[in-house]
């Protein structure tokens, strides 16, 4: 059965998520006013269909992918939303935020009686022909969004309250992050003293798994530098 999903906001991510929900047959929407042209370019590329406030507080699921200082105003404008309509969507915080952020978010959900779920996304936007990253959803209403497994994403449930997602994500990210910074300081120091090549040797005989980690990390993290 089809299912209308909104997403807020068609940016790298949303943008992508979307693609894949509605190359799955889904009918995504998204709100364009005040977007850029760019932007409007990317909905468009991905079947995402421009709608008003009224049409987007009555999707089945509404997907929260924005910058994480924007996710509380955005819950804000949402239950404004929410709160004069019977029938209510599920609104999935995706974004990084912490604990005690997303357990606000839900608050303000809940204040429209709205279902709330949280989610964190763990790997890049999605490619055609590609995986979709790991959507770790949590909450009373998590197994209310599982059916997005049925339009190409990789829903997966942490047994835990509102915050274990987002913790989740949160946790993940730092380690990985963590590695690559302290490994990109130890390789910047190893090449000031010129030691990089049997810094290099080295990992390659006694830590292969770190070094291919590197090898892989450090050239992904300098556009997010």
């Amino acid at each position: 059965m089809s299912k209308t999903i909104a997403i807020l906001a068609p940016g790298a991510m949303g943008g992508a998520v979307a693609r894949r929900l509605v190359e799955h047959g889904a009918r995504v929407l998204t709100s364009l006013d005040g977007r850029s042209e760019a932007t409007r370019k990317r909905a468009a590329e991905a079947g995402m269909v421009g709608a008003d406030d009224n049409q987007i507080a009555g999707a089945d699921i509404i997907l929260s992918i924005v910058p994480p200082g924007e996710a509380v105003a955005l819950a804000e404008r949402l239950a404004a939303l929410i709160v004069r309509r019977d029938k209510k969507p599920i609104v999935v915080d995706c974004n990084a935020v912490n604990v005690d952020t997303v357990q606000r978010i839900e608050e303000i959900i809940g204040s429209a009686q709205a279902p709330f779920v949280d989610g964190g996304i763990i790997g890049f936007p999605p490619q055609p022909g590609g995986k979709s990253p790991a959507f770790y959803v949590c909450g009373e209403h998590a197994k209310d969004v599982a059916v997005l497994k049925d339009f190409g994403l990789d829903v997966r449930i942490v047994e835990g309250p509102v915050g274990a997602a987002s913790a989740l994500k949160m946790s993940y990210a730092g380690i990985v992050k963590g590695l690559a910074g302290i490994g990109s300081a130890m390789v910047v120091a190893a090449t000031k003293a010129g030691a990089a090549d049997a810094l290099r040797n080295e990992l390659a005989l006694s830590q292969p798994a770190i070094l291919a980690r590197l090898d892989f990390a450090l050239p992904d993290m300098i556009p997010k530098a």
